[in-house]
């Protein structure tokens, strides 16, 4: 499939989307209507066992909205943009029953901070940059950053970050648990591949139903959670991967896992 303005590539069991709007990577209709279609491409791909998203060029991973696109925007427009496109672009990286790990370099504001932060996973480059400048524009987040961001790095430090618009760089990122790891910029990609293909090579059942599990529970009570933890653990005991994994552990040899 053809895109107009990502980058869409496959390395061994890896699918890399490069969102290709440089030099700062702005998002619009059509980026979030590609960025759910090529992942939808690697969902259905057996071949694929974790998804990479970062940016093309050198500055910016996404540096946000493509304020022009929205501009003037009725009431009604603004809602079905918000929840029509952008949403259904970034809950689709969340559905995906495989790891979707963010590369991020250069600005990750607004927007591009968004579908950052509805990866699994964010690796960062040292000159990284998050933000969520909509309040000093008069509005604010309309693609789950109040609502995801708050559960990724709590409530108080959520809050800090939504009402003053301030950026912040990757240490402190990392620091409050917004990056999973910093490395230096020219080792970004391949941090990045290297994790995804460790994640790749994990038994995919118990793998999606792990990420199922802990993105659902969050927002449920502690026994309902368990009793979803159970029944998942049944279907990934019970799956042909589950029975390999054990097989292989007492037989004392590597698993031969077919994502079954």
């Amino acid at each position: 499939m053809g895109y107009e303005t990502l980058i869409v590539e496959r390395e061994d069991k890896v699918g890399i989307i490069k969102l290709n709007r440089p030099p700062v990577n702005p998002l619009n209709t059509i980026v979030y209507n590609e960025l759910y279609d090529a992942l939808t491409e690697f969902e259905n791909d057996d071949n694929i066992g974790a998804i990479i998203i970062t940016g093309n060029g050198e500055k910016a991973f996404a540096a946000g909205l493509d304020i022009k696109e929205v501009m003037g925007k009725s009431g009604v427009e603004a809602r079905y943009f918000s929840e029509k496109v952008s949403k259904r672009a970034l809950c689709k990286i969340t559905s995906v029953e495989k790891p979707v790990i963010a590369a991020v370099f250069g600005l990750a504001l607004g927007g591009g901070c968004e579908v950052a932060i509805a990866c699994d996973l964010r690796i960062a480059s040292e000159d990284a940059i998050f933000g969520l400048p909509e309040i000093n524009l008069g509005i604010m987040p309309g693609s789950g950053a109040t609502q995801r961001l708050t559960r990724l790095i709590g409530v108080p430090r959520a809050k800090e970050m939504l009402f003053s618009g301030d950026n912040v760089n990757a240490q402190e990122a990392y620091r409050i648990g917004l990056a999973n790891k910093v490395v230096p910029k020219d080792k970004l990609m391949e941090e990045a591949k290297a994790m995804a293909k460790k994640m790749a090579s994990k038994p995919r059942v118990a793998l999606g139903l792990i990420k199922r599990c802990v993105d659902s529970g969050v927002d449920m009570d502690i026994e309902t959670g368990l009793s979803m933890e159970i029944n998942s653990f049944v279907i990934a005991f019970t799956s042909e991967d589950g029975r390999e994994g054990i097989n292989a552990f007492n037989e004392k040899r590597k698993p031969n896992y077919k994502g079954k």
